[in-house]
């Protein structure tokens, strides 16, 4: 039998998310300035989406790994590895900067090294939640958790592009480093239950490998919770694809003041769709809010691709990422729900794996889908210039409003297809809650 220590609740939760929120606000102030800062300097699409790729393609790649040792380690010690090397790959950059030696490699170095230490962040930091807040403000907890993002989105579009200007990336780059700090101190100044389990009878030792792999086993064991990994896979290469174009397209039809205010102002949907979940928590049936708030978000990515116009970009951005926080966080709380807290560690990092793995896929094809193929076919003498482009515009920029609509069709495509699939309906109905083995 595998017992735990009783949560310590909000009390110790609250400090712990705002060293996070800190955080995540540098890292997207960060990501923001790198991207222009390489378009800017290469004029090349794909280049500046492969730092997205770097960012997320090593942290996949060794999550299984991550999620086991996650399982095995106290997970506060987990998330102070995490950003302290994430941390310390910011700051390589800023070296670099300062000594006038940075190449655009050095980039895709850092941030995937920086990936592949946060690969151990989000399994610990979910995992620790559930330990620590009661079950019935997991989905305000959820909805708080992607406060920071939403934070993120909002501010740092505008504030990126004022300090590319003013106190250029090196300084752009020392910012992102304290809040790492912060973070870091944070952590260290609280304290929080022991993840690993009170074993009060004698169990049998597993390899590493093998804990691995328990986490892929215990997702199809349950095919409700693997139909929703595989539906919020399909989401986000459509998303990468989205997030990749974004910038060039509001680069082609505005300027790089525009680009940061139409980043801010989407900031505010995911904002207030954040407030709204950590103060609600979801719907009754939580599948519910991730069906019909996806259904949304297809509809806003198809309506962004319909015309060169930045009132429209900014609307439908808004509204799609007004509902993000709230699809994601009704997933969160589903799979905290319906998973045995003492493999949480290896069955997050799994799904995080697979639902990610579809991120650089994205990020790799947008690029070279955009520059080579879409953008030529909707020219002012490209092939589908008489069909097609009389009725969204020919032109620069047109062929990456098609990739919009194609996206956003599929993304409302996908969820009907999801919501015919009686076992991702009814997921919530047919699991049980979580029990404290692995089966």
């Amino acid at each position: 039998m595998t017992q735990y220590r009783k949560a310590h609740g909000m009390r110790i939760f609250l400090p712990i998310w705002f060293g996070q929120l800190v955080s995540l606000i540098g890292s997207h102030l960060t990501g923001f300035t790198l991207g222009v800062w390489v378009y800017q300097r290469t004029g090349s699409v794909t280049q500046s989406a492969l730092i997205s790729l770097f960012t997320l393609l090593p942290g996949i790649l060794i999550s299984p790994i991550a999620g086991a040792l996650v399982d095995r380690w106290n997970r506060r010690w987990a998330m102070i590895l995490s950003d302290s090397g994430a941390g310390l790959s910011t700051a390589a950059i800023a070296l670099g900067l300062a000594t006038n030696h940075l190449e655009i490699w050095h980039i895709y170095l850092a941030v995937g090294l920086s990936s592949t230490f946060s690969a151990f962040q989000q399994p610990a930091y979910s995992a620790a939640i559930t330990l620590l807040v009661p079950p019935k403000h997991l989905g305000r907890a959820s909805g708080m958790t992607q406060i920071g993002e939403a934070v993120g989105q909002l501010i740092s579009p505008m504030l990126g592009s004022i300090l590319l200007v003013t106190i250029q990336l090196q300084g752009v780059i020392l910012l992102d480093f304290a809040t790492f700090f912060f973070a870091l101190v944070t952590l260290l100044t609280v304290r929080f239950p022991d993840a690993q389990p009170i074993v009060t009878e004698k169990t049998g030792k597993s390899s590493l490998l093998q804990e691995s792999a328990d986490g892929w086993r215990y997702i199809t064991a349950r095919p409700g919770l693997l139909a929703l990994l595989i539906l919020f896979a399909t989401r986000n290469f459509m998303m990468a694809v989205v997030q990749v174009l974004i910038p060039p397209l509001a680069l082609i039809i505005a300027d790089v003041k525009t680009l940061g205010g139409i980043m801010s102002f989407a900031g505010i949907g995911m904002g207030i769709g954040s407030l709204v979940m950590s103060t609600w928590g979801g719907p009754k049936r939580l599948i519910d809010g991730i069906l019909c708030f996806g259904f949304l978000e297809g509809i806003c990515i198809l309506v962004a691709g319909l015309h060169t116009e930045v009132k429209l970009l900014a609307l439908s951005a808004v509204l799609f990422l007004f509902g993000v926080p709230i699809s994601r966080g009704c997933s969160q709380v589903i799979w905290q729900r319906k998973v045995a807290p003492r493999v949480q560690g290896r069955v997050f990092a799994t799904r995080q794996m697979i639902a990610s793995s579809s991120l650089p896929l994205g990020y790799l094809i947008a690029g070279p889908l955009a520059d080579r193929v879409f953008e030529p076919l909707m020219a002012t003498d490209g092939l589908l210039a008489k069909s097609v482009g009389q009725i969204i515009g020919v032109g620069p920029g047109r062929g990456i409003g098609l990739i919009f609509m194609i996206m956003g069709a599929s993304s409302v495509l996908t969820t009907v297809v999801a919501y015919r699939y009686p076992r991702l309906r009814l997921v919530e109905d047919e699991l049980p809650p979580a029990r404290d083995e692995l089966r």
